[in-house]
């Protein structure tokens, strides 16, 4: 028997799950106005790091090191060497890793934290420049800056406007913004980013290329032009993907015959005893390289929403096929 849930919890619940949606789009806001926000001092931050002779240096203390600490993280695994140096920690030694040709990338919502502004003359001192991603364009640490960039919010997340919630958000989503902006200007592939990434899912992903999961040989179903409806049914059931491939007499596709092709046909009525896969086929077909990543095969997939691929060399003839079957094998999704 199931027992009715007390109102006192019922509008208890509904307070919780009122503040949650509060939460998340006072945030979802606070990242939407750093749009309008990003102008030439972002182009010259990234200018500034894609340029640099040394490293990428983040700092921050408190909830601004958690995030620098990310940010970090997320431009060494995007090709941007880049690593974290806790500001308390630079003025007992730490600070011996800074080097001339570094860029010291320094994150304080106020501005004013005492442990990063006692390391920033000593920072740029031994040569590298300085971006701080503040709250406060007008602080000391936004002052001292070859770069900086704005990251204020309207308030908290918190409904008493004090724990650090939406700024460290809009931090994050700042520095995510930087390194996929320097991932783009350097060319940064997927392969490039498998490399950075050895163990789990991702380098299968970033490096299975569409030749290495296809379907070949006697494996790949196909019919020629002149075949008859039965026949293309026959060759599809044995390929067991939902299709066969139809070709041209010099063997290169000239459509595709799908079991939607052929629940349509039956639909309008066709004389399946004297009917030719010519007639019905879908002609037209979705194709890719063997060498295009399977990556990209699944987002054809998913673009034209469709379940079957055919497998094009240059020269227009067909090598191979797949199915979203053959890619969840893989592990490629």
């Amino acid at each position: 028997m199931i027992k009715a849930v007390p109102k006192a919890r019922q509008n208890d619940a509904k307070s919780t799950l009122e503040l949650a949606r509060q939460v998340l789009e006072i945030e979802a806001e606070a990242v939407q106005a750093l749009a309008a926000r990003i102008d030439e001092r972002f182009l010259a931050a990234v200018e500034l790091i894609h340029k640099r002779s040394g490293r990428v240096v983040v700092s921050g203390i408190g909830k601004s090191g958690h995030i620098a600490r990310k940010i970090a993280s997320t431009m060494a695994s995007t090709g941007t060497p880049a690593y974290f140096v806790h500001p308390a920690e630079a003025s007992h030694g730490d600070l011996g890793m800074v080097e001339a040709g570094d860029v010291f990338i320094a994150i304080s919502y106020s501005g004013a934290s005492e442990e990063l502004l006692q390391i920033v003359p000593l920072v740029k001192r031994r040569g590298a420049k300085l971006i701080s991603i503040t709250g406060n364009p007008e602080s000391a640490l936004a002052r001292d800056a070859d770069v900086h960039l704005d990251a204020r919010v309207a308030k908290e997340a918190c409904p008493l406007n004090l724990a650090p919630t939406a700024s460290t958000t809009a931090a994050l989503a700042l520095g995510d913004a930087l390194a996929v902006a320097l991932l783009d200007a350097r060319g940064f592939s997927a392969a490039d980013f498998a490399r950075s990434h050895p163990r789990g899912r991702l380098p299968r992903q970033a490096l299975l290329h569409v030749s290495d999961v296809m379907r070949t040989g006697a494996e790949l179903p196909a019919v020629p032009e002149s075949a008859s409806l039965k026949e293309a049914v026959r060759e599809m059931t044995r390929g067991q993907i939902g299709m066969t491939a139809v070709l041209d007499a010099a063997r290169g596709v000239a459509g595709v015959f799908t079991d939607g092709d052929l629940r349509r046909s039956l639909e309008r009525g066709v004389q399946v005893d004297s009917a030719t896969v010519r007639e019905l086929m879908t002609r037209g077909a979705r194709s890719i390289a063997p060498g295009a990543l399977a990556a990209e095969a699944v987002q054809l997939m998913e673009r034209y929403k469709v379940n079957q691929l055919l497998v094009v060399d240059e020269r227009g003839e067909l090598v191979g096929a797949l199915n979203m079957h053959d890619l969840f094998r893989a592990k490629v999704i």
